[in-house]
């Protein structure tokens, strides 16, 4: 069996990378399902794991079996629920508590433990909660784990390692498989409606796995250094030095709008004070893995580069047809970004009318 950590925005809607996260479960369930318990030199299986037994009114869940089950901590919405009814989830564990209200990793990752297969898989999206969550899962079941995985198949676990620069083949053994999966590895896919089981869970969490948790929410303002909305798009459009001064994203910034997308930005840029912190791209900014990622007077140095080999397309914009990023590109435009982003803008508002 597979457990799914979802995790859902303030609306308790299902995040983007959580529907990706249960597609790849769902899709790979053969695969995943393949965990064998590891041997010891009598033969014997290894039983000594320890895991905690599941909470009052657990259905138990564990063995070896191709389902998905996930596990919702906090609200579950009517419309949460009929998302992983269309992504095809068997089991919904909801776990509500008094004590699990403020995220808190140490007492929400026991709480994963305690619903937890002894054999299967647990995982969660690459985000850095579920990054988090998982390592704090790893540690208290004994198990190896292996974060931003990109694919599964008989051979083992595929993960991208080096900002997505390289790629690692690998084996976890153990009993259970613990694992994140990186952003965009899958598209998020419906299938065939299930009528999942709803199980409720009121776990409470010892003393000494509060003793850190989030005590204070505040609202983000354009200072602040949330990178969600840069990691999880599906368009990125990136600005360089290109773009002339801090005037002139006026193009880039519509192209954005019109691709439903998020605007990224280069090293010098952030540096020169053009835009924020938080839009940086690149080894010392976000690492992002959209669909599409063009690149508009950038020279792609390599830093930048680090932060988009994610990317499944580049498109580069540039006056330099010699320049890095557009040598590295799948497609690239030479002229002034200015002209050619413009262009691009008055021919989408033409065909939409």
């Amino acid at each position: 069996m597979t457990l799914v950590y979802v995790e859902t925005d303030e609306n308790a809607q299902v995040q983007l990378t959580s529907a990706e996260a249960i597609t790849f479960a769902r899709t790979n369930a053969d695969v995943l399902a393949a965990t064998t318990p590891t041997q010891l030199p009598g033969g014997g299986p290894d039983t000594s794991r320890e895991v905690a037994g599941p909470p009052s009114g657990s259905s138990g869940s564990g063995g070896l079996g191709g389902g998905v089950e996930v596990a919702v901590i906090g609200p579950l919405s009517n419309d949460c629920v009929d998302e992983l009814t269309r992504l095809g989830v068997d089991t919904i564990h909801h776990l509500e508590h008094t004590d699990l209200e403020a995220y808190s990793a140490a007492a929400w990752a026991q709480a994963l433990v305690d619903i937890a297969p002894e054999t299967g898989t647990v995982m969660a999206s690459g985000t850095p909660r579920g990054m988090e969550l998982m390592a704090h899962v790893a540690v208290r079941t004994g198990e190896r784990m292996a974060a931003n995985v990109v694919a599964a198949d008989d051979g083992g676990l595929l993960r991208q390692v080096l900002g997505g620069a390289a790629f690692e083949r690998l084996q976890l053994g153990g009993d259970l498989q613990v694992l994140t999966i990186a952003g965009h590895a899958c598209n998020p896919q419906e299938t065939t409606p299930t009528s999942p089981e709803i199980v409720s869970h009121s776990p409470a969490a010892a003393a000494d796995d509060l003793r850190t948790r989030v005590v204070r929410t505040e609202v983000e303002t354009a200072d602040d250094t949330d990178t969600s909305g840069l990691t999880q798009a599906r368009a990125v459009v990136g600005a360089g030095r290109g773009v002339g001064s801090e005037n002139g994203f006026g193009e880039v910034l519509e192209l954005v709008d019109h691709l439903g997308g998020a605007l990224g930005a280069s090293r010098v840029v952030t540096g020169l004070g053009w835009r924020p912190h938080a839009e940086q791209v690149g080894q010392t900014g976000s690492r992002i893995t959209p669909d599409v990622y063009i690149a508009c007077g950038i020279s792609g140095a390599v830093q930048h580069m680090a932060g988009v080999e994610g990317a499944k397309t580049i498109i580069a914009i540039n006056t330099d047809e010699e320049s890095t990023m557009v040598q590295r590109a799948d497609y690239a435009i030479i002229g002034d970004l200015h002209e050619v982003v413009g262009a691009v803008n008055e021919e989408i508002r033409n065909r939409r009318g």
